[in-house]
């Protein structure tokens, strides 16, 4: 179990520990809230995908209040965002003290100091041998396009490779690499030329039971087989971008021999394999990087999300010779790696080993799954499958309906899940994850699960 200091175990005051968790008081959205999404609905952009009307004031751990004051339970933190829960005491505490000294110069013109000491720990992190160097960013996106322009420089080639389902960023080359739905390209083209995509893990879903099924061979014999013979010669492939767990493409967790295999065709053709861990990495998985469940070595892995546990900051980390391949002035950042997500950063990380969330990401992992799957025999004609490891857990359901009408009731009894995939609920609260809020959050999804089957909403 995780170890915490007295200090760190004192809620605000807003947090009665006698209240129950969660503590829905007004109808959803209530007042205050109401007001929030009349004004919002008025001046932000309609592109943001909005998943419920969810207006969060303030937070603590796993737990969420809102305008009104409604509790909530927190089982998706902000998008795998919240590695270490929400305003923990000594990330905080960091922020408030570099903030108090200097909160921003740029590190892409000056030796910021911090700027090196985030690399440090990462690179510390890293599972690949031999030296490793780090590039920080602002986002996942931002690391994703650094790391397509560090493979085709270092490469010499032009090509690229990602998978159906994998979602990489919205930006162009970040978008052009996505290919998790349509809507994503739709109305932007044209893409970035020279990228190419590959079945995921031979992932296969029956439209009509809803069931999954695997072919080991299906992704490469389609690399092999057709895209090699067809279309794109292998020696101008820079570089294969894969997530070792897909995010949004549904929570889709691999056999760890395809990535082995997938490592081994790499190295066949002398093509960069890029592990994409914004969502899967910072411990989610009870390791620090997805990666290694498989005992593969990227040659540049991508992290974002988690890593700051709120504040903006991404990196990528590559071999040092693949990063000592271009000059000064090929890429930088105004605010990259800036001081307050930096110190954020290392306090995420130090919070992350001296509390030991990659163990309870483990435990409260477990236990997860195990409740999930009992959930799935009880409505085995609602859910088709349970999947994942540590704290990246998803929930299939027969239809896309079926799982956002689950996620909405979710929301009305205060457990906060999100959609992903065509018809999947996620399941990642924050490392920090305490059993009883395990126990609640399975009792909540239950009571979602079984309100929607009642109501006959799927069929």
């Amino acid at each position: 179990m995780i170890m915490r200091t007295s200090a760190e175990l004192i809620a605000p005051a807003w947090l009665d520990p006698a209240r129950p968790v969660p503590d829905i008081r007004t109808a959803l959205p209530g007042p205050r809230a109401s007001e929030i999404l009349k004004r919002d609905q008025a001046v932000t952009s309609p592109s943001l995908p909005r998943a419920y009307p969810l207006m969060p004031r303030r937070a603590f751990g796993a737990v969420i209040a809102d305008a009104d004051d409604n509790l909530f339970l927190d089982f998706n933190a902000g998008i795998a965002v919240n590695s270490t829960g929400h305003c923990h005491p000594r990330v905080v505490e960091a922020i408030q003290q570099q903030a108090a000294h200097l909160l921003h110069y740029s590190a892409s013109d000056f030796y910021l100091p911090i700027y090196s000491q985030m690399c440090e720990a990462l690179a510390a992190t890293a599972p690949m041998t031999g030296p490793v160097r780090v590039f920080l960013t602002n986002s996942g996106a931002e690391a994703v396009e650094g790391a397509l322009k560090l493979a085709r420089h270092a490469t010499g080639r032009q090509n690229v490779i990602s998978f159906y389902g994998g979602f990489h960023g919205r930006t162009y080359g970040a978008v052009s690499l996505t290919a998790s739905k349509s809507k994503y390209h739709k109305g932007f083209g044209p893409l970035l030329p020279g990228v190419y995509h590959a079945p995921y893990a031979c992932n296969r879903l029956d439209p009509v039971t809803g069931a999954r099924s695997h072919d080991p061979d299906e992704t490469f014999d389609y690399l092999e087989n057709v895209l090699f013979r067809y279309e794109l010669e292998p020696t101008e492939v820079a570089a294969i971008f894969v997530e070792p767990i897909q995010g949004e493409g549904g929570y889709i967790t691999p056999p760890a021999q395809w990535l082995v295999r997938l490592r081994e065709l790499c190295d066949a053709y002398e093509i960069l394999l890029v592990a994409d861990e914004v969502q899967s990495g910072v411990g989610r998985t009870g390791k620090m990087w997805a990666i290694e469940l498989a005992g593969v070595q990227p040659d540049i892995l991508l992290s974002a999300k988690g890593i700051a546990s709120g504040l903006p900051l991404g990196a990528f980390m590559a071999r040092a010779e693949l990063m000592q391949a271009w000059s000064m002035g090929a890429h930088g950042s105004t605010y990259g790696g800036s001081p307050v997500p930096c110190a954020a950063g290392l306090a995420t990380l130090e919070v992350i080993e001296s509390e030991n969330l990659l163990a309870n990401a483990t435990e409260q992992g477990e236990y997860l799954l195990g409740g999930l799957r009992e959930l799935w025999r009880d409505f085995d004609g609602l859910i088709t499958d349970v999947r994942g490891v540590g704290l990246m857990i998803g929930v299939e359901f027969r239809t896309a309906a079926g799982a956002e009408a689950v996620q909405h009731a979710a929301f009305e009894r205060g457990l906060l899940v999100l959609e992903c995939g065509e018809s999947t609920l996620r399941i990642s609260p924050p490392l920090v994850i305490s059993r009883d809020q395990a126990e609640t959050g399975l009792r909540l999804f239950a009571d979602a699960i079984g309100a929607v089957a009642a109501a006959s909403l799927v069929h």
